[in-house]
């Protein structure tokens, strides 16, 4: 009885709950019916609605950026910025950071970085102090004073003072430490006045010599123990130079299996304590190369910011927008150096000739880039140059006149003969395409004179054993004349002397240009100066050593703008870094000054 009970109650409880679920379907579609399916009709113009704010908000937030990026051209520019790191891809080999030795570009580059020296040009190519605050010179011309900066210190934190600087100068005048820059220093007493002030005493007076107080200074307290003829192979050249440049040594990493592929990378930071301020790049690094193509190819691919080497840029980078050509142009002297001391251009009558066959501005307006032209041993624009001595412009006929009057007779083959003795020549030079260019146009317009120029364009090195030996015809090469006008190295009859540095290219022997040189440089007074050089213009126009052709530049190639860096003239390759500390490589919106 109880169990029938209970299956009825479950039924009807089971019937109600059916009924319920019933009754909450049907309210269910009748809510959807009302509050969905009858509104779908007004939902375009809710839509219409929705979009139309949608859009206004968008239109809102538009012109908010808008105003913005319009205010902050007013307010903001973009500018140079400290920071980045500075790769610099150079053609050679490292072997000695030490200034006392550094001569070839690579060395010279990382030397020029780390070390200081007394003075320094600026970007007027103007003498200026680095490591000297001023300089004075005496009544005779023969003492040079120079004053330190105060504060100065080392790298490794040391003091720089003049036991520093009279160290460097007795070390490079040293025989036994073997200085490239010894010749120069033959004579010179050098001594401290106090821990802040040099003297140079010379034996006769020097106005050029300031000129030569720009290398580098090296620390007795690191180099002073050492014996002389042990400084040029001193762990110090390559392992840990310290210097009291704008950069000091960090890392030294070297790859490669061969000396053809190797490669050398010379990390430098900033030297925090440098007199000038901290610089603005944040790393300097030098990447050598071997192989030029192994320079541009590096230079393609961006893993170095600039380049130096070069004599000419690719076709493919040159219409490249983003890479940047600095020409900067050297205070020297791209010359043909005639041998008058033997053989046919012994015959100043000759040399003459081939001054007159020689088209100069041609020449220069092959090389590719703007420059000046030379006509004299000193440059234009310099103390003492004179128009009045410049040599002979182009003038085929005269030339020919010349070696007419000379006995030169043009033979069947079109060469000139004297007797059975053609007028045959060889000229020298380095295998650049530069230098190639030049001598080839050389080849052709002496040709038209009648003479039969042979051309010998040699690799760097075995062209400097050509130029030690003497035994060219001529040489095509180039001279560093500087800010002062004393070219005594080049011309005076001494510097045939193998105990010179024989930088007389040409073997020129004047009397008369030799006591004219010594005059000049021995006066402080610039008019005097003026009337002393010209005696031996006079002479170098007469006798024709030499055919000026134009001033040489040094090519700087970069990815973007350096700021910074700007074309202006330059002594020697070095000198664009006189300016290294404030160059940038990267650019930010900055808040303009109120």
């Amino acid at each position: 009885m109880q169990l029938r009970l209970f299956k009825l109650r479950f039924r009807r409880r089971l019937r109600s709950s059916q009924r319920q679920v019933e009754d909450l379907g049907e309210q269910a579609e009748a809510n959807l019916e009302r509050h969905f399916f009858k509104r779908l009709a007004k939902l375009g113009e809710v839509w219409r609605f929705l979009t139309a704010w949608v859009a206004l908000l968008l239109l809102l937030i538009g012109c908010l950026v808008a105003q913005i990026e319009a205010l902050s051209s007013h307010f903001q520019t973009l500018r140079p910025v400290a920071g980045g790191t500075y790769t610099e891809g150079v053609l050679g080999t490292f072997t000695n950071a030490n200034p006392l030795y550094a001569t070839s570009e690579v060395d010279t580059t990382v030397s020029h970085l780390v070390f200081s020296g007394l003075l320094k040009y600026n970007d007027q190519n103007q003498l200026v102090g680095d490591l000297a605050s001023n300089w004075e010179v005496d009544d005779t011309g023969t003492t040079y004073t120079v004053h330190l900066r105060p504060n100065l210190t080392w790298q490794d934190g040391k003091a720089l003072t003049a036991d520093d600087v009279v160290f460097t100068y007795q070390a490079i005048q040293n025989p036994d430490a073997q200085s490239p820059l010894q010749s120069s220093w033959q004579g010179i007493s050098v001594a401290k006045k106090n821990a802040y002030t040099v003297t140079f005493t010379l034996p006769n007076p020097l106005s050029s010599f300031p000129y030569t107080l720009t290398n580098g200074i090296v620390p007795v307290h690191l180099l002073g123990s050492l014996p002389a003829s042990s400084l040029r192979s001193a762990d110090f050249n390559t392992v840990q130079p310290v210097g009291s440049g704008p950069f000091q040594w960090d890392v030294l990493n070297v790859s490669g299996t061969t000396p053809g592929n190797a490669q050398v990378l010379i990390a430098l930071k900033p030297f925090a304590h440098y007199y000038a301020g901290q610089t603005k790049l944040h790393s300097f690094v030098v990447h050598t190369f071997t192989q030029q193509d192994q320079l541009l190819k590096a230079f393609r691919n961006q893993s170095v910011t600039a380049i130096a080497g070069l004599k000419s840029l690719p076709s493919d980078l040159a219409q490249s927008n983003s890479v940047q050509q600095y020409s900067l142009l050297l205070s020297a002297e791209t010359m043909v150096f005639f041998n008058t001391s033997t053989g046919i251009l012994a015959d100043a009558q000759v040399r003459h000739a081939l001054i007159d066959a020689t088209s100069v501005p041609t020449i220069l307006q092959q090389l590719g880039y703007a420059t000046k032209a030379v006509n004299e041993p000193i440059l234009k624009g310099q103390l003492a140059y004179d128009p009045a001595y410049a040599q002979g412009g182009f003038n085929i006929a005269a030339g020919k006149a010349t070696l007419n009057a000379d006995g030169w007779v043009i033979g069947k083959d079109d060469i000139r003969y004297k007797g059975t003795q053609p007028l045959a020549l060889t000229l020298y030079a380095t295998d650049d395409s530069e230098y190639s260019a030049v001598a080839h146009k050389l080849q052709s317009e002496w040709r038209n004179l009648g003479v039969d120029l042979q051309l010998r364009l040699q690799g760097n090195q075995e062209f400097q054993a050509s130029l030690a030996s003497r035994s060219y015809d001529a040489v095509l090469y180039g001279i560093s004349i500087g800010v002062d006008p004393d070219v005594f190295v080049y011309w005076d009859s001494s510097q045939l002397d193998p105990r010179s540095a024989r930088l007389n290219f040409s073997m020129y022997k004047s009397t008369t240009a030799d006591a004219s040189l010594e005059a000049g440089r021995t006066r402080l007074d610039a008019s005097l100066r003026v009337v002393k050089y010209k005696p031996f213009l006079q002479s170098w126009q007469q006798d024709a050593p030499a055919l000026g052709l134009y001033q040489p530049r040094f090519l700087y190639i970069t990815h973007e703008k350096v700021y910074g860096l700007s074309n202006h003239t330059i002594n020697i390759d070095t000198d664009r870094f006189d300016n290294v500390g404030n160059w940038m490589i990267r650019t930010a919106k900055v808040t303009n000054p109120q």
